[in-house]
């Protein structure tokens, strides 16, 4: 469908926003708590996507994953919905003897309008582990994929405008052979694609990674195995899994020394 010229505009300018880094995005290297979601704009009856930068900052708490955009009313309900459920995540994979002590922010950044669906919370996740671990993300690589307390990777809208959005702007920056997208494995039966980025994957300039599981897509996003609990229960040391554990026994260990000295700061989260 030929876009509508007001909506050409505002994809090209965003274009321009994110290549003369107005509004910051990365498509190489690598950051701790930060990875690309993927999100789509409608007008005029013609989508586009656009990549967005989420962030993730971790500290000792009370067990309280904050939405910021739900905090300053621009986060929809499914939005709060999908942050809830990455609470749920943590409570059930991590520490299970131990009181979840930590408190976590998740924004959008750059973000003025309103955020809906749940089509980032894998990517909200992705950054929340990255930041918990202290393991830094490929930021070559865009995510989307909505997720459920179990580490399942579900179906999201959009998949197409998606992938070509990250596309448009690594191919304007250079396509460097690394950069893609993390797809759910269900979206794989949805792809129709331009031909140019249709092309590009099959010269392997640009890559698609279908994914079903959490487990695989931060294996991915990191280059360390997220790791399986032995029969004593127990990550594997130095998986990415370990070193979370690790990190959630640490804040848990400071906020009862807090506790205990009578300190107050940490539990008013």
């Amino acid at each position: 469908m030929r876009p509508a010229s007001g909506a050409a505009r505002l994809r090209d300018r965003l274009q321009e926003a994110f290549l003369e880094k107005v509004a910051l995005i990365d498509t190489s290297g690598s950051r701790t708590g930060q990875v690309n979601g993927l999100s789509v704009t409608e007008l005029g009856g013609f989508a586009f996507g656009h990549p967005a930068r989420i962030t993730c900052q971790v500290r000792p708490g009370s067990g309280k994953v904050v939405d910021i955009e739900r905090e300053v009313e621009l986060g929809g309900p499914i939005h709060s919905k999908g942050v809830l459920i990455l609470s749920g995540f943590l409570a059930g994979h991590y520490a299970l003897d131990t009181p979840m002590s930590l408190f976590a922010s998740l924004v959008f950044e750059q973000s003025y309008g309103g955020v809906d669906g749940d089509s980032a919370s894998s990517a909200e996740l992705y950054a929340l582990l990255s930041a918990l671990s202290e393991v830094p993300l490929r930021q070559d690589l865009a995510v989307t994929g909505s997720v459920n307390q179990h580490g399942d990777v579900q179906a999201i809208g959009g998949v197409n405008e998606k992938i070509e959005g990250f596309f448009d702007i690594c191919q304007a920056e250079g396509l460097t052979g690394s950069q893609g997208v993390l797809i759910p494995q269900a979206n794989v039966q949805h792809l129709m694609l331009r031909k140019d980025v249709a092309n590009a994957c099959r010269e392997g300039s640009f890559s698609i990674y279908p994914i079903s599981r959490v487990s695989e897509g931060i294996a991915l996003l990191t280059g360390i195995a997220a790791g399986d609990r032995g029969a004593e229960g127990a990550y594997p040391l130095g998986s990415l899994n370990r070193r979370i554990e690790d990190r959630l026994r640490a804040f848990a260990n400071i906020r009862r020394r807090f506790d205990q000295q009578g300190g107050s700061a940490v539990s008013r989260d």
